[in-house]
């Protein structure tokens, strides 16, 4: 799933904020404590208060903490005093203003000159005697140049290697990962819930490459997972389920290519997502769940296909001069965490260096 809108993913993610692992990025010459100190200072950046911990949330959490599991709340990108408790919004876009977005930054540079075109598709990027000089869009049935001196791609982790590609800039096919993710649910017979934050709290095993957390879900959503995988007996139990995330960090591998996204998984792959499945069954069975089934996996943020070293420098320019690419596609090394405070900092890092470098 991709949000294509103003914002883009940020507008119907789970607004978990985790940290960039400060080792990858520093064995490719970046240093992101600077723009994570900025921007922890300026964003909502906390656990949410206990008001706000969902009652299945808080169930699957004293299940995992009996159990003896390093499970905790985790940073979410929420203002606290505009959440609702009770509300399942999150991933149809907040209407209380309450979780944080990428519009934020948008509203605030057109406030300061910056134009937004809307509805318009990027189309290709436009390069002269080695340098880029513009973007040829799409807007409704024309197609305008933009010009321009400096251009930075965040079409994301498929988009942007599809938009080199077509650009003439890139390979036909990029390998990448999908920081695959299965969802386990059972049912209880004492909640009645199903309307709550998801990933309020959850446990990362860094070295297996395994995190899992709470994944309360809108109605629509559990339900498609119920019916992908024939439990058409669990259809109308979603207010009496407990649902958990199991994501890991895959191998790279597969391609992306001008029309299509492959990718296989490895057997350390299916290792990794067997023993979080394994812990999540554990789990439920701790909190009292019955009926427990999983869904199939499915790509959480695909993302390392224009990578850092490879197709972009420490800069995240490409070998275009003036042309960046700022998304999950330029993730260096296998993955498996929320990326967006990750992509937030590479952003005020490369926002930074420009400005320096334009005079700004």
């Amino acid at each position: 799933v991709a949000g294509i809108t103003a914002g883009g993913s940020s507008a119907i993610n789970f607004a978990t904020a985790a940290p960039p692992p400060k080792a990858m990025f520093e064995r490719h010459g970046i240093d992101l404590a600077p723009a994570l100190g900025a921007l922890r200072a300026e964003l909502p950046m906390a656990p949410l208060p206990d008001t706000l911990i969902g009652p299945m949330a808080a169930r699957m959490m004293a299940a995992a903490q009996a159990m003896g599991l390093d499970w905790r709340k985790l940073d979410k990108m929420i203002r606290p005093a505009a959440c609702r408790s009770g509300c399942w919004r999150c991933v149809y876009g907040c209407p209380f203003g309450a979780k944080w977005t990428a519009r934020d930054f948008l509203d605030e540079a057109c406030r300061h000159g910056a134009q937004l075109a809307e509805r318009a598709r990027a189309l290709r990027v436009l390069v002269e005697d080695g340098r880029v000089c513009g973007v040829a869009v799409q807007v409704g049935g024309d197609t305008l140049t933009v010009k321009a001196t400096i251009v930075v791609l965040a079409a994301g982790g498929l988009g942007s290697p599809r938009l080199l590609h077509a650009s003439g800039l890139g390979p036909r096919h990029a390998p990448f990962f999908s920081d695959p993710v299965i969802a386990v649910m059972g049912s209880v017979d004492d909640v009645d819930g199903g309307a709550e934050v998801p990933m309020a709290a959850g446990l990362s095993l860094h070295e297996e490459g395994v995190a899992l957390a709470d994944l309360t879900l809108p109605q629509p959503m559990y339900a498609a997972f119920a019916a992908q995988v024939g439990r058409i007996d669990r259809l109308f139990a979603h207010k009496r389920t407990l649902s958990m995330m199991v994501k890991i960090r895959d191998e790279i591998g597969g391609k992306v290519t001008p029309r299509w996204a492959d990718k296989r998984l490895t057997e350390s792959d299916r290792h990794k997502l067997r023993h979080g499945v394994d812990m999540a069954k554990a789990i439920l069975g701790q909190a009292g769940a019955h009926h427990i089934f999983q869904s199939w996996h499915f790509a959480a943020h695909p993302g390392g296909s224009v990578r850092i070293g490879e197709g972009v420098d420490a800069n995240l320019q490409t070998a275009t001069k003036g042309l960046f690419v700022c998304d999950a596609s330029v993730i260096p090394e296998p993955w498996g965490l929320p990326p967006t405070l990750t992509l937030l900092c590479l952003g005020k890092r490369l926002g930074t260096w420009l400005g320096e470098d334009l005079g700004l």
